[in-house]
């Protein structure tokens, strides 16, 4: 029989494999973010903006459908980090903007503005979009400054049940070293993935060549961030739930937790161990044009893992370092049995979903695009 705890827990499964998803499919961002710095003439920019292009929708789609579904299974962390740390969200929502706005103008006639300042604005989106995204992730480790009171719903004055306690509302994780190396963790993901994906699809030689470079820095300098970040995850106190729903901070928590879930562990190990065999692969051999399908399954693993090291094992998956009991858990924050269940039901169409993005993703990308190909066709 399926219980309402089983459906918590499955929640925020799916919400671990969207949340791996977007990562990956922020290829688009990474890839944006290197016009101008692996682009070294017109016809290798506008490979790039062609190359991304196609595929910026399915990036955007998956980040409405990673919010809509926390908001359908975690109404309370809806309310609570979007009505609370807006400004973070704004931003994110902003840089969105600019890249569609990009993509549908700057090859359209009486352009004002010039290709230039729309593909900056690709280039915005792309080191701004990632770096935002993941120091908002990183609060799931770090905490933030909310108070929750859910019988203030009974309020008629003001029923409102989460408050943030000051004036920032969210730039305040910049602030957090932690916060902001994990968003520089994530924008450095990014700019790798697209890199291996440009690479993969992209049918220029010398353009590849300048994209491998790239690939080498960004890679150095992710990894030197990566170990950093384990480093202090693994020894950072953590919000630990007791059985009647009381949070307290644990010694180790997160290394525990891993330590405890050995498939969460294998899960993280087999995904950091994928996306580096992808970028080392193609390093290592200049025609080697596959690590992008390494390293994206990869990293959806490796974050699917740091998901469910945040929220599974009782702990706070959104803690309020102001009032430890104010903290966010999947138990306390997730929507009712019958939404929970109605909700499963129609989770069961994502493998279909998927499968049909597979198959024209491969129609798409059969052929790896060229200037011949982009001068007798639609450009971006």
């Amino acid at each position: 029989m399926i219980t309402y705890e089983f459906l918590q827990q499955y929640w925020w499964f799916i919400i671990s494999l969207l949340g791996g998803l977007l990562v990956f499919l922020m290829f688009v961002q990474g890839g944006n973010a290197l016009i101008f710095i692996a682009g070294k003439n017109e016809k290798d920019r506008q490979l790039m903006v062609n190359s991304t292009g196609r595929k910026w929708e399915l990036t955007f789609t998956t980040l409405v459908t990673f919010g809509g579904a926390f908001f359908a299974s975690f109404p309370l962390f809806y309310s609570t980090s979007f009505g609370g740390a807006y400004w973070v969200w704004i931003l994110i929502l902003i840089t969105f903007v600019l890249q569609a706005v990009s993509y549908e103008f700057q090859s359209k006639q009486g352009n004002l503005i010039g290709n230039k300042s729309f593909r900056i604005f690709l280039m915005l989106n792309g080191f701004l979009a990632p770096l935002l995204i993941g120091t908002a992730v990183g609060t799931f480790f770090t905490g933030s400054e909310f108070i929750v009171n859910k019988t203030a719903v009974g309020d008629i004055a003001s029923p409102v049940i989460s408050q943030w306690t000051n004036n920032l509302h969210g730039l305040e994780a910049v602030g957090n070293s932690f916060n902001l190396l994990f968003g520089l963790m994530v924008m450095f993901i990014s700019l790798i993935l697209g890199a291996l994906y440009m690479i993969n699809n992209i049918g220029s030689e010398k353009l590849c060549k300048s994209l491998i470079r790239c690939l080498a820095s960004c890679f150095g300098c992710f990894l030197v961030i990566f170990l950093y970040v384990v480093f202090e995850l693994f020894l950072k106190d953590g919000y630990a739930v007791n059985q009647d729903g009381s949070v307290y901070m644990e010694s180790g928590k997160y290394l525990n937790n891993f330590l405890e879930m050995p498939v969460v562990l294998a899960l993280f190990l087999i995904g950091a161990l994928l996306f580096v065999a992808g970028v080392a692969l193609t390093l290592r051999n200049l025609t080697f044009k596959r690590g992008i399908w390494l390293a994206g399954p990869g990293i959806v693993m490796a974050v699917m893992a740091l998901f469910m090291v945040a929220g599974y094992n009782d702990t706070a998956y959104y803690p309020s370092s102001i009032d430890l009991q104010s903290s966010l858990t999947i138990s306390n924050s997730c929507s009712s049995e019958f939404t929970l269940r109605t909700m499963a039901t129609v989770s069961l169409i994502i493998p279909f979903v998927v499968a049909y993005i597979a198959y024209f993703w491969r129609k798409m990308d059969k052929k790896q695009i060229t200037t011949e190909e982009i001068e007798n066709t639609e450009k971006y």
